[in-house]
């Protein structure tokens, strides 16, 4: 494997065009600078410069090698660059996931939007992921801040878990429905309706807290022949292959063949954490304060 010094040392051997002047600019022995090109010759397996009367040759493993260390060091720089930027809070990419159960709605979208205003040298790359899953996308370092429902079964010390509001469940219900010109009705009502969303085993958000919210009024969800446990349950409760109970804020999205229902039970409620590193960045916590004023002044 070779070290980014190899690479910035071959680099200038074959920018100064000599081993003596490359030496004179490195400030190091011009002994030690052929050690470290015959160490990457030896590593390889290649022969990478030629030396003959008019000076230095590169071989095409040589040249080969040249244009991907110019490009390898450019793009340390840059990361290194990016990184003391994204310090300062300055400039850099924030990675935001969130629930397909968590809708991007307009108070989270205008929060977004006056953010990135404030701070034009930052970026938000935006993707979906459970709730469950991106406590392990952010521990990993692939992500950065998450939008999850609760609950979340395995939390990490390292992460921070911030509750952002909570909200009514509503029970969706195909337009055809019998129930669909109810105002309301008892979550024990849907009974003997099939689910098409279920609860994964292993994972937390929406789906257990359906089930959870079920079993407190005695039953169980029965699944519908086809299901889903994402955003494309609504086409299903339209399509007529069952019912399934979502947050106000995903059934307000709900096309025109669903009917979303009020549920007669002040615990129908479901709460959205945001998830973060305690040791995030200065450019990631400054986009958290931002999401968790907005909800704190919505709620108000």
């Amino acid at each position: 494997m070779l070290t980014s010094r190899q690479l910035r040392y071959f680099v200038e051997i074959v920018d100064a065009g000599s081993f003596s002047l490359a030496a004179e600019r490195l400030f190091i022995a011009q002994s030690a600078l052929s050690r470290q090109v015959r160490d990457i010759e030896q590593a390889l397996q290649v022969t990478l410069l030629i030396r003959d009367a008019r000076g230095l040759d590169l071989t095409p493993a040589g040249r080969s090698l040249y244009g991907n260390a110019r490009r390898i060091l450019a793009a340390l720089d840059d990361a290194a660059v990016s990184a003391v930027h994204a310090e300062r809070g300055t400039e850099g990419t924030v990675h935001l996931l969130h629930s397909s159960s968590v809708p991007l709605g307009p108070a989270l979208l205008a929060a977004i939007a006056r953010h990135v205003d404030a701070h034009p040298g930052v970026s938000i790359d935006i993707a979906t992921a459970s709730s469950e899953h991106q406590a392990h996308e952010i521990r990993e370092g692939r992500a950065d801040l998450g939008l999850a429902r609760e609950p979340i079964l395995r939390r990490y010390a390292d992460l921070q878990y911030t509750p952002l509001f909570r909200e009514s469940l509503m029970a969706v219900l195909p337009a055809t429905h019998a129930m669909a010109s109810c105002s309301s009705v008892p979550v024990a009502a849907l009974r003997n309706e099939r689910f098409v969303a279920q609860a994964h085993p292993e994972r937390g958000g929406l789906g257990h807290r359906v089930a959870d919210l079920c079993r407190a009024h005695g039953f169980s969800p029965q699944p519908a022949a086809v299901r889903s446990r994402k955003w494309s349950q609504l086409a299903l409760v339209e399509a007529g292959f069952g019912v399934a109970i979502v947050p106000a804020s995903m059934a307000k999205m709900a096309p025109t063949g669903v009917k979303a229902i009020t549920l007669e039970d002040a615990r129908a409620d479901s709460g959205v954490l945001l998830i973060c590193r305690h040791d995030a960045t200065a450019i990631t916590r400054r986009l958290a304060d931002a999401l968790v004023a907005t909800c704190t002044e919505a709620a108000d």
